[in-house]
């Protein structure tokens, strides 16, 4: 079994006047990064690849999360494909991964991730939300087969875990 872990980045300041790919994250943002972090090392969930887009909301998410997993040998990858992509450009991403690795978590942004997330798992077995991946939302699917595999209804969704429930934790 692998699993895909797609956490989307966490709540960015859009009152600085930055291009888009250069916004920052807001002071919640960051705290919101650290929870989704603290709460993968405690549950022991580590991936073996750390895919980030190339935006600095996405990529600081991603150096956050890194931080409070500390995991040494945890290389961040920045891939300018997963800023403003598609869901064919997102699997190619993903199809890149060795097939030694079993977790990859996914760095990325809307509607990108919800499209992918959609399109792995099919409709009927999302939750019924007005937004499934919410900013610093994590979703984990799991499936057989190869990352260069990854097809329409392949996967099972596992969880959502929001960032903001984790307060209550």
């Amino acid at each position: 079994m692998k699993e895909l872990w797609l956490l989307r980045h966490a709540k960015s300041d859009r009152n600085i006047d930055v291009s888009d790919i250069k916004r920052p994250l807001k002071k919640h943002g960051k705290r919101d990064a650290q929870n989704i972090g603290a709460w993968l090392k405690m549950q022991h969930l580590f991936p073996d690849v750390l895919l980030s887009s190339s935006a600095k909301r996405a990529i600081d998410t991603a150096r956050i999360v890194h931080q409070e997993l500390g995991v040494a040998n945890l290389v961040i990858q920045e891939d300018a494909r997963l800023y403003a992509t598609d869901i064919e450009q997102l699997k190619a991403v993903l199809a890149s991964c060795s097939e030694s690795a079993k977790q990859v978590l996914l760095v990325g942004h809307n509607p990108e991730l919800e499209n992918l997330l959609i399109h792995l798992v099919g409709n009927a077995a999302l939750p019924d939300a007005e937004k499934l991946l919410p900013t610093s939302a994590l979703a984990r699917l799991s499936w057989k087969g190869a990352w260069a595999d990854l097809h329409k209804d392949c996967a099972q969704l596992q969880s959502i875990i929001y960032a903001k429930s984790l307060l209550n934790e």
